[in-house]
């Protein structure tokens, strides 16, 4: 849904009459569409919308996200919680009991991961994130072809996974991910009667972290960029848009309020989530 003014480009920047949601050192950092706000916000109103991010806590409070407070958001790739603003500690040692149980630490993983940086330049920064994984920056245009195949067998054996998104290669444990967070914020919502038991699913996404909560979807859609894009990813019940960049966030958001529309003659289908 956001961007920064490079990933849009200059053309859709100009085009889309852009409102920065991002403040980082005291500098605008992201952005959304105008139509997308008013399209998140009016989404939010019908239903209950579940912000899912691979950002850290920290990272995600610096969104001015519209359509907010939401009660329930998921962040650190599932690793966390947030309710009402306040990171849950039952799923945080749900998450370090089975981070522990299924394969190697993270200092382990960052061990081999330093080893493997190279003295060339073309990574440009190692950072942990909330304590439970690591990524790389990195120029893309420099990067050795057989790093991230070579990282993702290292990684397939010790129980995480490896990933690129554009400029970060990320590892994460097998155990972190968007779809476990998001079944126990629908386990929530079901119990206290928010959501009715059999209710409908929609996601969106655009990188390979992101692949498991769309499956688990009942209806998924992805932008026509990113790196499900460039690994031609698809799945029977994913949609793909027709534009990207900043036009597909328009283009998710307009599917998801029309999806939510037609549910609301067929009274005999639940509201989505």
């Amino acid at each position: 849904m956001i961007y920064s003014r490079n990933a849009m480009g200059e053309k859709q920047f100009a085009n889309v009459d852009p409102v920065c949601v991002e403040i980082y050192d005291d500098a605008p950092l992201s952005y959304m569409a105008r139509a997308a706000l008013t399209r998140l916000t009016s989404l939010a109103q019908q239903v209950s919308v579940v912000p899912t991010t691979t950002r850290t806590p920290a990272q995600f409070t610096r969104i001015n996200l519209p359509g907010g407070p939401f009660r329930f958001v998921v962040t650190s790739n599932g690793g966390a919680i947030l309710a009402d603003g306040v990171r849950d500690p039952q799923w945080d040692s749900h998450i370090a009991a089975r981070t522990a149980a299924d394969g190697a630490s993270l200092a382990e993983v960052t061990s081999a991961l330093r080893a493997r940086i190279p003295t060339d330049g073309w990574v440009r920064k190692m950072r942990i994130a909330d304590d439970l994984f690591c990524y790389l920056v990195v120029e893309p245009d420099e990067q050795p072809a057989d790093f991230l195949p070579d990282w993702q067998e290292y990684c397939a054996a010790h129980g995480w996974s490896a990933s690129q998104q554009g400029r970060k290669i990320y590892a994460v444990p097998l155990a972190v991910t968007k779809s476990a967070a998001v079944d126990e914020v629908r386990r929530r919502l079901v119990a206290d009667g928010t959501l009715p038991a059999d209710h409908i699913m929609l996601a969106a996404g655009d990188g390979w972290l992101d692949n498991d909560l769309l499956l688990c979807a009942d209806k998924a859609i992805r932008p026509c960029h990113g790196e499900l894009e460039s690994l031609g990813w698809q799945a029977p019940n994913l949609t793909v848009t027709a534009q990207s960049g900043a036009l597909a966030g328009l283009e998710i958001l307009e599917w998801m309020n029309t999806e939510v529309l037609q549910r609301e003659y067929r009274t005999e289908e639940p509201d989505p989530v």
